[in-house]
């Protein structure tokens, strides 16, 4: 396994203001008892509300934070006491903060960058390319960092946490702040990293859509403890989410009507809409048992809403 955390807890102390003259101190742990493990090029979705705990528990694998309790291994290694050596090993990318040079041209950050990792140069060549077809740099890399647009700095901050071939790479909100197309670069890119298998990728986000799109494994977190382990279709099916057919028909439905031998459990008419909610199988019998009731004229299927139920979590 690439990452493998047994009880972690991070504990932090924070002073408050009694009266005129005295201070109370109270200790708040932003983590609590998180167990995670994952395997060698997994992609795996890291979520939770704010607070919850997902940047402390990125900083206590990256080492920069030491954890209070409970054992935590990053490509084999201890990620305070072995930081060094494992910030060759790993990549990160944090929405808010910069690894590039702010006056200089992007291609010179990279360049640097190879020289601060000892990349062969060959290496560092190879990557390059390949992250300049992906992510498509070629038309900015000799552009000062800080004339670049959000978007072209991210897909630079992507390409600089990768330069040196790192085994897992962190992203924290890799897309907040981006336009519709710099994300849609960023998620296809992401999505061919995951395809390739080399990099394990643990992204933490507030945009689901971003989950829906890369992650097979969803983590989530609230109050410091890991609450759902797995997969989509899993929260779904713990949470009570259900699919949904809504059918335009070419008569109104038949009062009272249900949809015998099918796996429905609620119908609602509106005239000559019907709305049928599923037990979670698949769609085909229950618009196959539809179809012989009353004729078809369209016809979709929703899928559950994952904010939805994410919101649910946190609220309760």
């Amino acid at each position: 396994m690439i990452i493998e955390v047994s009880g972690l807890r991070k504990d932090f102390t924070v002073t408050t203001k009694v009266g005129r003259l005295r201070r109370e101190r109270t200790v708040v742990s932003a983590v609590d008892g998180v167990d995670l493990v994952v395997g060698r090029g997994e992609l795996i979705g890291y979520i939770g509300p704010n607070g919850a705990g997902k940047s402390t528990t990125l900083k206590v694998l990256t080492g920069v934070l030491t954890p209070s309790a409970g054992r935590v291994r990053v490509c084999g290694l201890d990620p305070v006491a072995d930081r060094t050596t494992l910030a060759r090993r790993i990549g990160v990318v944090f929405g808010q903060r910069s690894q590039l040079w702010w006056d200089l041209p992007l291609g010179e950050s990279f360049e640097l960058l190879r020289h601060i990792y000892r990349v062969p140069a060959a290496e560092h060549a190879a990557r390059l390319r390949t992250c300049s077809d992906l992510l498509d740099l070629d038309g900015f890399t000799r552009t000062p960092v800080r004339q670049l647009s959000l978007g072209q700095r991210m897909r630079g901050e992507l390409t600089a946490a990768l330069l040196h071939g790192p085994e897992v790479l962190f992203l924290d909100e890799p897309t907040i702040g981006l336009d519709v197309l710099s994300k849609q670069a960023v998620r296809g890119f992401l999505a061919e990293l995951d395809r390739r298998g080399d990099t394990t990728v643990v992204l933490t986000t507030h945009d689901l859509a971003d989950i829906e799109k890369l992650c097979e494994r969803l983590v989530v977190i609230d109050h410091g403890r890991v609450v759902h382990d797995g997969t989509l279709d899993a929260l779904h099916t713990r949470h009570g989410s259900r699919r949904t057919i809504v059918a335009d028909l070419d008569a109104p439905w038949p009062a009272g009507q249900t949809v015998p031998g099918a796996a429905v459990t609620a119908v609602e008419a509106d005239g000559t809409r019907v709305t049928l909610t599923l037990d979670g199988r698949a769609a085909g019998e229950v618009v196959a048992a539809l179809a012989r009731i009353v004729p078809l004229r369209d016809l979709s299927v929703q899928e559950p809403d994952i904010e939805d139920v994410v919101a649910r979590i946190y609220r309760g």
